[in-house]
């Protein structure tokens, strides 16, 4: 067990870790299914738009409710806020040249690769949400 500094904290890692396991689970059996996502988002600006959009509003909304650099959890879920929130922005603003370079970086071969750190971060997250306390 390990001390964090909210309970909130140990809601988000919990959320987002099983979020993670089961994109990574989705990226080792539906390869063809996220190389897919990615061009359908590049090709469509209203999808990418409202993606942006919703991308950046959870983004936002973690930073504004837990903007914590604490303990190590703490600060793993604000940088996922935060991460959120520039995706959501880059998204926006420029949707062609970083989808692009996603289309790039998804390909069949790095799949795998993507997928299991996405499991492991997922578990590990989650594994922390669940057995961490909070000090407040």
């Amino acid at each position: 067990m390990f001390t964090t500094t909210t309970v909130l904290t140990l809601s988000i890692a919990k959320a987002f870790g099983v979020y993670m396991i089961a994109a990574g689970i989705s990226g080792l059996t539906m390869k063809d299914r996220w190389q897919r996502l990615i061009t359908e988002l590049r090709d469509s600006a209203a999808l990418s738009y409202i993606t942006g959009v919703f991308v950046f509003a959870i983004g936002c909304t973690i930073v504004m409710i837990h903007n914590l650099w604490l303990d190590p959890l703490s600060i793993i879920v604000t940088l996922i806020g935060w991460g959120a929130l520039v995706e959501g922005l880059l998204f926006i603003a420029i949707p062609r040249w970083f989808l692009g370079i996603s289309v790039s970086l998804v390909k069949p071969a790095t799949f795998p690769t993507f997928a299991a750190i996405a499991i492991l971060a997922g578990l590990a997250l989650t594994f922390a949400g669940f057995v961490g306390v909070a000090a407040l």
